[in-house]
């Protein structure tokens, strides 16, 4: 089993998060694709069609929330699994994102080991290892 090769979106509108999260993956074998908000990230997807996606909450224009819901409404995406990203560790954030579709939480700033693990995770469940 192998999850190296996964093509993974960030969307975050922090250049900071996003070349971060491009390093800490690329380390780690993944292919990665940034977008720095809403808009740009479903311009993105159908184009690029990943196979995970990390999405920030807090974005302008766009937020997480309704990026997530949008990703899957699309039929074509509704399996890829989406990680909501933020600052704050809320309860109510992580329920609100469950009921977007989003599959797991991630707390900012993170560490290369917590974004490499969390691909890992979806990738066993991916490939059924889960």
């Amino acid at each position: 089993m192998s999850t190296t090769g996964f093509k993974v979106l960030v969307i975050d509108d922090s250049n900071t998060i996003r070349r971060s999260a491009e390093i800490f993956l690329k380390q780690g074998g993944h292919d990665v694709l940034l977008a720095e908000d809403g808009f740009d990230a479903l311009a993105k997807v159908n184009d690029y069609q990943p196979n995970l996606i990390f999405c920030d909450i807090l974005m302008p224009r766009l937020d997480g929330y309704q990026t997530c819901a949008i990703i899957k409404r699309n039929a074509k995406f509704a399996s890829v699994p989406v990680v909501m990203l933020s600052s704050k560790d809320g309860v109510f954030d992580k329920a609100r994102g469950r009921m977007v579709g989003s599959q797991d939480y991630l707390t900012k700033p993170f560490t290369k080991d917590q974004l490499l693990q969390t691909v890992q995770q979806f990738g066993a469940a991916k490939e059924g290892v889960l």
